[in-house]
């Protein structure tokens, strides 16, 4: 703990930037189960009482000294209330200072996953062309992990999974879903075979509600900047084809890994309707 006669000696933006920290660090234990001490609220409760000459935080100073009057039965759903409290004071410090949060930066509360509870179908997977972004490749990982995808494989030029960014927009996902990274001398091909259908996210297809999705498949996706190459839209074109969210702005586009998330929902919910995840 910072002694509080050195906080208040610290330049204002310093101080609130050292503040998020300490809420942070609190938050994140709470998230893990670990209660906090009454000498550890007492000394959150200080802390901000050394920013109440600012009117703007006089509100949370209340809401957190209202947080320690109602934690003496520990429940979970005061740790949960008390971490929305503290999560809201860090963030609100962190705008104080000018930071505004990247999705990375969340403290992840769901805790460490557990393979043995993963369903899928089985195959359902997922082919993604040159996604550039790993903030994208991360979320696409979390979608599919949720929407119970078997597999994903990944194109030579896509952004690695592992990449702190990546990893960190997953929460977890890369580790209990099932990769592979094609080499330079494979492609799309090498993933098909038989029976196998693929068909691309692309403008152009059919539209989401009027499309077919199949019992096992592969879906590609492609770059967010030029969409599924022409050989990949070749081979979907020659197989089930194109599926296309119909989309009403000016921008006429939507970020990949949110695209990818609207249709992998609508190909999940088809395949309920006729079959059951894996255990």
């Amino acid at each position: 703990m910072i002694p509080l006669y050195k906080l208040e000696k610290f330049p204002p933006s310093l101080k609130w930037r050292k503040i998020a920290k300490i809420f942070g660090e609190a938050e994140y234990r709470l998230s893990r189960g670990i209660d906090l001490s009454a000498e550890d609220y007492g000394y959150l409760v200080h802390i901000l009482e050394l920013l109440t000459p600012d009117p703007g935080f006089a509100g949370i100073t209340r809401a957190l000294k209202d947080a320690y009057r109602t934690l003496k039965t520990r429940s979970p759903r005061e740790r949960q209330d008390v971490s929305r409290i503290l999560n809201t004071i860090r963030h609100f410090l962190l705008a104080k200072t000018g930071q505004a949060p990247a999705d990375w930066d969340f403290i992840d509360h769901t805790g460490r996953l557990d393979p043995e509870k993963r369903r899928y179908f089985p195959g359902m997977w997922v082919y993604l062309e040159d996604i550039r972004s790993p903030f994208n490749v991360g979320a696409i990982f979390r979608t599919a992990e949720s929407f119970g995808v078997e597999r994903i494989f990944l194109s030579p030029w896509c952004a690695d999974p592992n990449h702190p960014r990546a990893a960190r927009t997953a929460m977890g996902c890369v580790s209990i879903v099932a990769w592979e990274r094609l080499s330079p001398d494979t492609g799309l091909e090498s993933i098909l075979s038989g029976e196998s259908s693929c068909f691309a996210l692309e403008t152009g297809g059919t539209e989401l509600a009027d499309f077919t999705f199949p019992l096992q498949g592969t879906l590609i996706v492609g770059s967010e900047e030029l969409g599924v190459s022409p050989h990949a839209l070749a081979v979907a074109d020659a197989s089930l084809g194109r599926v296309s969210i119909p989309t009403y702005g000016a921008k006429g586009s939507l970020n990949a890994s949110v695209a990818f998330g609207i249709a992998l929902q609508s190909w999940a919910g088809a395949l309920s309707k006729v079959r059951y995840p894996c255990p």
